[in-house]
């Protein structure tokens, strides 16, 4: 069929199909928002993140992984590996693509509606043919592309607070496995300590010079140090499968030596510049409800906090889609297009016009559509205010919890460890010059290393304070 057999009303469509078409064809990203996500993970916690879209990212990835556990792994290893390999995360990537999806179909123009009505009867007939486009659609385009753009960037945004808290989880993780070990190892000291003093106890007994009573407390106390040691063992277990299963991988990996030193001194309050821990700037400063400092961390959270961040997006966008929604109150639907239509016989001519169709507002004004839009913007108004005074509460919690658990690990590192020690070596000198028996000594030992224990536990305690102080100083997805 060429144009001069082509019936007029097909050819109006085709030719309208085309002309619409023409300016409406967004298209899709190269890196489908991606690069942006990645930016944010190498700017905030300095490491790299992929999208394994293709086989060769794949490779690359398992490439890296392969490299990184061929050593002992650091925190900064484990949260790398964790950020290529966590499925959940690779899922949430996934998001963007149907993000990018929705915002490519937000900006293609509507396609045109051809509707055809033939009827006849006794060689006369009745034919109307009709090309429509929703007029309506085509008027406010651009604000619903824009606030599918919006969307799409609180998509991305929700994806980098996800990746921050997936390597906060991962290091607390670490760390709490990396402590499970080590006190694993000196619960074996302690359960080899008892065991030594329940059988000096029982060869004792059997010579005469102990009581059943004090043999059964040796044996108690060796009792007591194996079943702590097989807790100890069980919880190191549970607190690697769980490091593994944020690291997404289903292979072995050994962790560090040891958990890092204790730093000599903590970090000054956030926002606050330099200011020595412990100065007046702590209680009436950036950490001080209604202090002068406030400020400063007020602009620090809304600067830096992502969840703070998409909750503003959220609200331009809301604020965007109520201003639409008002204009579009009265009329909601409008079609208008070309139509023909032919009365008669064959012989006669179409007689050609124009269709309009539109919503006559009466019994719904849309006023409903307007409140609930309005209560909506001011809903999420109202969330982000509280957002804000939440982000400030749970800095101030993270600091203060980061701050204990400097000071209670400084103190067991400076001064009970060292006096435990000291305890100890008098108590050799003792033994040497008999003045006390092999079991104050073993009690000793024990006591010793059960101080051992604690540190080890106070300096996990630290550690994961200062991952969580930085989560807050971040964004917590619970918050947006």
């Amino acid at each position: 069929m060429n144009d001069s057999t082509m019936p007029a009303g097909l050819r109006w469509a085709t030719m309208l199909c085309a002309v619409l078409l023409l300016p409406g064809c967004a298209t899709f990203s190269s890196d489908g928002g991606f690069d942006a996500v990645a930016r944010t993970a190498r700017e905030r916690l300095d490491k790299d993140v992929r999208w394994m879209r293709t086989s060769e990212e794949r490779t690359k990835t398992d490439r890296q992984t392969e490299q990184l556990l061929d050593r002992p792994m650091s925190v900064n290893d484990a949260v790398q590996v964790a950020l290529l390999n966590n499925r959940s995360l690779q899922a949430s990537f996934e998001e963007l693509g149907i993000s990018e999806a929705d915002l490519v179909e937000s900006g293609r123009l509507p396609n045109p509606r051809f509707v055809v009505r033939h009827s006849s009867a006794g060689g006369l007939y009745d034919i109307e043919e009709t090309v429509s486009v929703n007029v309506l659609s085509l008027l406010t385009l651009p604000y619903r592309h824009a606030l599918q753009k919006r969307r799409f960037e609180a998509v991305r945004s929700a994806i980098a607070v996800e990746i921050a808290q997936l390597a906060a989880r991962t290091r607390e993780a670490y760390f709490t496995a990396l402590a499970a070990r080590d006190t694993v190892r000196y619960l074996v000291e302690v359960r080899d300590a008892a065991q030594t003093g329940a059988k000096l106890a029982s060869k004792m007994r059997e010579a005469g010079n102990w009581t059943r009573l004090d043999e059964a407390r040796e044996q108690g106390f060796y009792s007591e140090a194996e079943v702590g040691m097989e807790r100890a063992r069980s919880a190191e277990a549970v607190a690697r499968e769980n490091l593994a299963q944020l690291l997404g991988i289903d292979a072995a990996f050994e962790l560090a030596e040891r958990l890092p030193e204790l730093p000599q001194s903590v970090d000054p309050p956030p926002a606050t510049g330099s200011t020595a821990p412990g100065s007046e700037a702590l209680g009436s400063g950036a950490l001080g409800s209604g202090a002068p400092g406030s400020a400063a961390l007020d602009q620090h959270l809304l600067d830096n906090r992502i969840d703070l961040q998409m909750m503003r997006e959220r609200i331009d966008a809301l604020a965007r889609e109520l201003k639409l929604t008002k204009s579009t109150r009265f009329v909601n639907v409008l079609d208008a297009g070309p139509t023909r239509v032919r009365e008669g016989s064959s012989s006669q001519p179409f007689e050609t016009g124009y269709e309009v169709m539109l919503e006559v507002p009466i019994f719904d004004t849309g006023a409903p559509r307007v409140r609930r839009a309005e209560a909506i913007y001011a809903q999420a108004v109202d969330r982000y205010g509280q957002a804000v005074l939440e982000a400030r509460s749970q800095v101030r919690r993270a600091y203060a919890q980061y701050r204990a658990a400097h000071a209670i690990a400084a103190r067991e590192r400076d001064e009970l460890l060292p006096l435990r020690k000291s305890i100890s070596a008098e108590d050799v000198l003792r033994y040497d010059a008999a003045q006390i028996s092999v079991f104050d000594l073993l009690a000793d030992a024990r006591a010793e290393i059960g101080g051992q224990i604690d540190y080890i536990q106070s300096l996990r305690d630290f550690w994961i304070a200062r991952s969580a102080l930085d989560s807050a100083l971040l964004g917590s997805p619970a918050q947006t």
